[in-house]
């Protein structure tokens, strides 16, 4: 089965070759002998309510000195391509979602969009982990700083983060009483930090487990891959995102961590997110990534995966079912 394959992603001259997942699936795409296609933001349309996309023709090579080659980009009804993986990364802004808006018009179309564009809106990456409370530290999602003090206060240390960051941007370590606490309530809130701010943020319970890794668990179609990548803080740095400076380090997963899966898989199967990255401290749950969840070139290259190939036999199957509808 040959498949065209149209990606959206942030532009693809500005990727890191090793570590960018979207490039691995795109080279998993090729390998199969699929067509491949690229396009930004800038490049989606609905015409008299049809979706359009400005796609050029893509090839990609592994190798981190010359790894694309791309032709002439033309308008092109989006309803005649196979699948599209939505890749953009947060934050989702309202950009993003008036994007996923007109990938819907495609989805119901009859397109296999990968992740699911309602699911893409209606699943905040750290406000999704709240529907599983049975799996999460104790939690508070607020904008009235005296709210958040009192977290702070009850819980003795936690961690505060906005709810559209990647990254590790914006995430503050504080303990109750900190005397920094009401200027980090300002910028997270965007107000007054005695009162309401004009942004809600996230408070957790700090898990001191951090210290091991924030794993990463990527899960394809509810089912989870083998290891996780623990990306381990470095130095006095407490945040273990490697965009933040944090080591990479594969590790089986555990007991607690596929009990976690378990948990979450028959919702994300239920949503149509085929595509998953859990981040899990400890024994808990701290957030569902769906928008672009990454790590997959660092696990395949640790433990000779082809996680990419695992999301493109779910891809294929799903529109083998399509077509024979």
């Amino acid at each position: 089965m040959t498949l065209s394959v149209a990606v959206l992603m942030d532009p693809i001259s500005t990727i890191k070759v090793a570590k960018d997942t979207s490039f691995a699936m795109l080279l998993e795409a090729q390998r199969r002998g699929h067509s491949l296609l690229y396009f930004e933001q800038a490049g989606l349309a609905l015409r008299d309510g049809v979706p359009w996309a400005r796609l050029a023709a893509l090839q990609v090579r592994d190798d981190p000195r010359d790894w694309y080659t791309l032709g002439e980009p033309q308008w092109r009804d989006l309803r005649d391509i196979d699948v599209v993986l939505m890749r953009k990364d947060p934050p989702v802004d309202a950009q993003f979602i008036n994007d996923t808006l007109v990938l819907e018009v495609a989805h119901r179309a009859g397109v296999t969009v990968v992740n699911k564009p309602q699911a893409l809106r209606d699943c905040n990456e750290k406000l999704f982990a709240m529907d599983f409370p049975q799996c999460i530290v104790p939690t508070l999602v607020a904008r009235d700083a005296g709210e958040l003090r009192r977290f702070a206060a009850e819980h003795g240390e936690v961690v505060l983060k906005p709810l559209d960051g990647m990254g590790g941007r914006g995430i503050f370590r504080v303990k109750a009483g900190d005397s920094n606490l009401n200027s980090m309530l300002e910028t997270l809130l965007g107000g007054d930090a005695h009162g309401a701010g004009r942004q809600l943020t996230i408070a957790q319970k700090y898990i001191p487990e951090i210290t091991a890794g924030d794993k990463r668990i990527l899960v394809v179609d509810g089912e989870p891959v083998p290891y996780a990548l623990a990306r381990i803080p470095q130095g006095n740095e407490f945040r273990g995102n490697l965009a933040a400076g944090g080591r990479g380090e594969g590790v089986p997963l555990s007991e607690r961590d596929r009990w976690i899966v378990a948990q979450v898989a028959p919702e994300l199967r239920r949503r149509g997110l085929l595509f998953v990255g859990l981040d899990v401290i400890g024994d808990y749950l701290t957030e569902i990534n769906v928008t672009s969840p990454t790590c997959v070139r660092e696990l395949d290259r640790q433990f000779g995966l082809n996680i990419a190939g695992q999301l493109f036999d779910v891809i294929e199957q799903r529109v083998a079912g399509t077509r024979a509808a």
